[in-house]
């Protein structure tokens, strides 16, 4: 079998058929292997062994049977994967089969045991564990992988928000701030902890209704609707009153069934600029309204 451990717990009340047990599979399988005498013994060593392989269960015991003995295992958690292969006397094998399958025994042997037949059945499980662990090893390796790139890429993308020269606001659906970036805590002469957990409303303002600051108002049921509104004149309210003139855009995030989850909100700062008026151009171009631009601050 090879350079690998396996351990095997074998259970028969008679001290020699334990013994024979023991001889016969130390010395052809590379396994520890386990002794109990009765029922109650063998739930004991599955308590205080936690990586028993296999076991070789007695039907016909005192006081616990087999049958009770593998019930009792196989409802709790740390046993019941065990696969357990039980013995009985021939001439009992059609009677205690189907009892013997329905409280989750994976195989049979008859006594009196064949040696070879025996070995074989061992081996085969002990091939059947083998395979199993290799899988589990590659599965422990693939999700180590793909944990360490996530992670990385959890990484990049938190370089990227926190060196963003714009500020960063996810928003909750109700308009809670919920992560944000060191761009918008500086904007806003917020900590990070004390910004966490505010409602938008506390440090947004729109040009178009400054008293009311109709973040959540009308233009919420727009981005519900169309989800996303385009950029917008807007002020931040910073954390000692001052407004800071801003660039803003928001988008909303939806889930498979159309529900927004998270809104996205970007804003540049637009402190040291200011707007031209250019009515002729806007004519030019067919507008009626003064369509507003934004230009860097100079002398007159």
């Amino acid at each position: 079998m090879g350079e690998v451990d396996y351990k095997l717990l074998i259970v028969d009340d008679h001290a020699h058929n334990l013994y024979t047990l023991r001889t016969l599979i130390e010395k052809h399988l590379r396994a520890t292997v386990l002794e109990a005498s009765s029922g109650r013994e063998a739930i004991d060593l599955t308590l205080s062994h936690r990586d028993i392989d296999l076991i070789i269960l007695d039907v016909q015991m005192p006081e616990m049977d087999g049958f009770q003995t593998a019930s009792l295992l196989k409802r709790r958690r740390r046993s019941r994967d065990i696969p357990i292969i039980f013995l009985t006397a021939a001439f009992k094998a059609e009677e205690f089969q189907q009892r013997g399958f329905a409280v989750g025994a994976v195989d049979y042997l008859l006594k009196p045991i064949d040696d070879n037949l025996l070995i074989n059945k061992i081996s085969t499980y002990f091939r059947l564990i083998e395979k199993e662990r290799s899988l589990n090893r590659e599965l422990e390796i693939k999700v180590a992988e793909r944990t360490a790139e996530l992670a990385e890429a959890r990484q990049y993308l938190a370089n990227i928000i926190a060196h963003m020269g714009e500020a960063l606001l996810v928003l909750t659906p109700e308009g809670e701030i919920k992560i944000t970036n060191p761009a918008a805590c500086r904007m806003l002469g917020y900590a990070e902890s004390d910004l966490l957990g505010l409602s938008i409303g506390d440090v947004f303002e729109e040009e178009e209704d400054a008293e009311a600051g109709a973040f959540m108002g009308t233009w919420l049921e727009a981005l519900i609707r169309t989800g996303a509104l385009a950029k917008i004149d807007a002020r931040f309210i910073a954390s000692d009153g001052r407004r800071v003139p801003i660039l803003f855009s928001r988008t909303a995030i939806k889930d498979t069934d159309g529900t927004i989850t998270d809104i996205i909100c970007i804003a540049k700062d637009m402190s040291g600029y200011r707007r031209i008026h250019d009515d002729a151009v806007m004519e030019a171009n067919g507008t009626t309204t003064s369509e507003t631009t934004m230009g860097a601050d100079h002398d007159e």
